[in-house]
């Protein structure tokens, strides 16, 4: 009897040894908000969107601690949509598995490219909402399916040293065409400044004409009264390109933070019809007030204006409206709403 009750114990006290050395967290966010977009002679769309600060998400993580300063981690990640309830239900956010240690993390799966992560850190409304910035970065044509997200990677991640940080990604085309990439991204950020650059090729397959290539840079200074941030991308594909100008704020304002931003694009078609195709810039404004630290309250307007004409002109539009913008028409949009992370 005395050796099963210390045999129990022993066996219980194991248990929690493994317990305490790994973990798994269920997290989300459900962002709903009362949205109106007018997409120039397409009309006014008003609706109950969801995003407006943050994407709306539900994922899993874990993280397994093996001993000598190694770990092993997992990353699932979904979107939903709180307005309907409808799918898609799948994890093409994030879906990753890593190893982390001294020397870094290595992780695997489908990920965020290091061009997307460096623009959308500079970005005052993080690339969600009216006044999105994301939206604006364009494929030119090619048909690459990794201006935001890449399938099938595998990436490197630098350890903590100093302030310095970088990704490093490759990804297998697996016969798509559009996914085979190359990127990488190196900053600095200490104190209020952050500084970082990126780079990414989608190397030509199947249908592509050429390699479509992206480059950005991008800071911010915390001054104490407000946040200012910067940034800079140019993106090629064949005989057409785009150069993208970002000038943004974060201002802390009583219980929130108020943000603001000027996007501007110049780009060339190859074409001398489309002369104005990818021509085109965007002023935002917003506020969050937050209830406490996972729940807010916000609000956000955005102005798009395409140049040209309807015979060459540029036809961008705030998300959410209806379709159909004609070129050189003007989009704007705004919503109020809530978010809540748990």
């Amino acid at each position: 009897m005395k050796k099963s009750l210390l045999a129990l114990a022993a066996l219980t006290a194991f248990a929690g040894a493994a317990s305490a050395q790994s973990s798994v967290t269920l997290f989300g966010i459900v962002d709903l908000n009362v949205q109106s977009v007018k997409n120039g002679s397409a009309g006014s769309l008003k609706s109950l969107s969801t995003g407006g600060i943050n994407t709306n998400r539900l994922g899993f993580r874990g993280i397994e601690d093996l001993g000598g300063g190694l770990r092993a981690g997992f990353w699932i990640e979904g979107q939903i949509n709180p307005d309907t309830g409808a799918g898609p239900q799948d994890w093409r956010r994030r879906s990753t598995a890593s190893l982390i240690g001294g020397f870094g993390e290595i992780r695997l799966g489908r990920d965020y490219t290091p061009t997307f992560n460096n623009w959308a850190a500079f970005d005052p409304f993080g690339t969600n909402g009216v006044a999105d910035s994301n939206k604006l970065r364009l494929a030119l044509g090619s048909g690459a399916g990794t201006v935001t997200r890449a399938d099938n990677t595998i990436a490197y991640f630098l350890p903590a040293m100093g302030g310095l940080y970088g990704q490093f990604q490759v990804a297998a085309a697996e016969g798509a065409t559009g996914n085979k990439e190359l990127s990488g991204r190196v900053g600095y950020a200490a104190g209020p400044l952050n500084v970082g650059g990126a780079y990414m090729v989608t190397k030509k397959t199947g249908t592509m004409a050429d390699d479509y290539k992206t480059f950005n840079m991008g800071a911010s200074f915390n001054l104490g009264m407000a946040t200012l941030q910067g940034a800079y991308e140019k993106n090629k594909y064949n005989k057409e390109d785009q150069k993208l100008v970002m000038l943004g704020a974060l201002v802390p304002l009583g219980s929130g933070t108020f943000k603001v931003s000027y996007i501007k694009s110049k780009g060339d078609t190859g074409s001398t019809t489309l002369t104005n195709q990818y021509d085109f810039k965007q002023f935002g404004f917003g506020y969050v007030y937050d209830l406490s630290k996972r729940t807010a309250l916000y609000g956000a307007y955005a102005r798009l204006d395409n140049a040209g004409t309807t015979a060459n002109g540029a036809n961008q539009a705030i998300a959410g409206g209806n379709a159909g913008i004609l070129r050189g028409e003007n989009s704007t949009g705004y919503q109020f709403g809530i978010r809540h992370m748990f």
